[in-house]
């Protein structure tokens, strides 16, 4: 009667199925299973071999032996090899799989699988790949396969290699010279405000995935960014975040030592794909020009003929202390595809400051310095960085630190920054004395009322507010420390 009933056959099979599954993974048959599977379904298909050996009849290098390398050690599959080698990697404590002789990885592509084998040749001396694809897939797959490969092999060796720091040098036959570029920002390290580092990096994302798009344009494939304001705002660090982000290697351009026009062009044709060309401080140059460059040097530098032709998968970066007094021909679209304005810090900056250097989100003396950057005050992050690191271990006194350099040295630096907090500016455009920026800004006349209505507001605040204080801050910074 019992099995008879269909529910207690369920419950039944059931239970042996499960009893089956954890048999198989916890003792490691599932692999055995799945292994003698792959055997007896591959003897209903017919695979057709292509031999990639390391080196060729002239017994020269390879060079796709090695990129098929790259990418197959690049593979989640080798972790389910049978035997796999494990060697130390480049960085410190890095260990990576690579693979041995007579291994066999699978790989799955636009659903369709495909075999590596790694074997000897016949002399035992080079080693060979050898790619097995079902017949049926072959033309369906085979040639989108391997451009797949050198794709993923090119993204592979761009992030191996060492980024370098080029910097042009008064030297005969030697315009470049190059260091080891190891600076450690990063787009997460740098202080910007959330939505503008997102929107960078949305940027770097598109321009580096876009060079058919620039190619179906007829447009070279390069980006070129402005970086405005005042020193200590972060303009350099940016510039480290932006090529260790790009993996890039940076081009630091000096013009005080450039001769003339024509070394100029020289310099742009010894740079490299994948590169950083940065010129600093343009605005004073600009201003002071004490050699023989031309004004259509530099613009033609920056967007001319020869830029067209030698600056393909780079990114061009101007950085200036004020853009106010530049001829617009030197900013106008093509030439600058992107603004980015670096302010001195405001009260949200400060807390992002004390977030990353302090590890403190909210304190007791906030609001006495919002008061005082509503004043009018302000400092560089620069600046507040540096007294932050030096009283890093009382986030306390590191705080009374600002608070008496924004009394001291900040008064009215900060003045003209409310109504100017957009910092990302694509092809913004003049028109007399008013400026439209992205994202609906208007900075013009009425920027001044809200400023000095602000001024006013954080002097009321701070005069009502000294009088419920027992102490002034400089008396009783000692005692309430910590």
């Amino acid at each position: 009667m019992i099995l008879s009933n269909p529910f207690f056959l369920v419950i039944v099979t059931i239970c042996i199925f499960v009893a089956i599954r954890v048999a198989l993974y916890k003792t490691g048959l599932v692999f055995l299973v799945k292994k003698w599977w792959r055997r007896f379904e591959d003897c209903f298909h017919v695979y057709q071999s292509f031999k990639v050996p390391e080196f060729n009849e002239s017994m020269q290098e390879n060079q796709l032996y090695g990129r098929v390398t790259d990418y197959l050690n690049s593979l989640t599959s080798i972790e389910d090899s049978d035997f796999t080698n494990l060697v130390t990697g480049k960085k410190p404590n890095e260990i990576v799989l690579k693979l041995d002789r007579n291994q066999t990885i699978e790989d799955d592509f636009l659903g369709a699988k495909v075999l590596w084998e790694t074997g000897a040749n016949t002399d035992s001396t080079s080693r060979s790949l050898v790619l097995k694809i079902r017949k049926a897939d072959k033309r369906r797959i085979l040639r989108p396969y391997l451009q797949h490969i050198h794709v993923v092999a090119d993204e592979l060796e761009q992030k191996k290699r060492d980024l370098r720091l080029f910097m042009n040098v008064e030297a005969p036959n030697r315009a470049w010279r190059a260091v080891p570029f190891t600076h450690p920002s990063t787009l997460e390290t740098i202080t910007m405000e959330a939505d503008l580092k997102s929107k960078v990096k949305s940027d770097l994302e598109s321009f580096l995935k876009a060079r058919q798009y620039y190619h179906r344009l007829g447009r070279v494939w390069k980006r070129s960014f402005l970086l405005y304001g005042p020193s200590g705002t972060g303009k350099s660090s940016f510039v480290a975040a932006m090529a260790n982000f790009l993996n890039y290697d940076v081009y630091d351009l000096d013009l005080s030592r450039v001769k003339d026009d024509s070394e100029l062009k020289t310099l742009l044709l010894q740079t490299t794909t994948k590169s950083v060309i940065v010129i600093e401080d343009l605005d004073r140059y600009l201003a002071e020009k004490s050699t023989g460059l031309s004004f259509s040097g530099i613009s033609n530098f920056m967007d001319g003929l020869l830029n067209s032709c030698c600056a393909e998968e780079r990114v061009m970066v101007f950085t200036m202390n004020s853009k106010d007094h530049v001829d617009p021909a030197f900013l106008r679209p093509g030439r600058i595809d992107v603004h980015i304005h670096f302010p001195l810090c405001d009260f949200g900056a400060f807390k992002n400051l004390a977030t990353s250097y302090l590890g403190v989100k909210e304190h007791k003396l906030f609001s006495q310095v919002e008061e005082i950057f509503l004043s009018g005050s302000s400092l560089s992050p620069a600046e507040i960085g540096e007294l932050m690191i030096a009283n890093r271990n009382s986030p306390s006194r590191a705080i009374k630190s600002v608070i008496t350099a924004l009394q001291t040295d900040g008064d009215g630096r900060g003045a003209g920054m409310f109504g100017r907090r957009v910092g990302f500016d694509v092809g913004s455009r003049k028109s007399g004395d008013e400026m439209v920026e992205p994202g609906g800004v208007f900075c013009g006349e009425g920027a001044h009322t809200v400023r000095d209505f602000r001024k006013l507001y954080g002097f009321l605040r701070m005069k009502s507010n000294r009088s419920s204080h027992s102490q002034s801050f400089d008396a009783g910074s000692a005692n309430r420390d910590g």
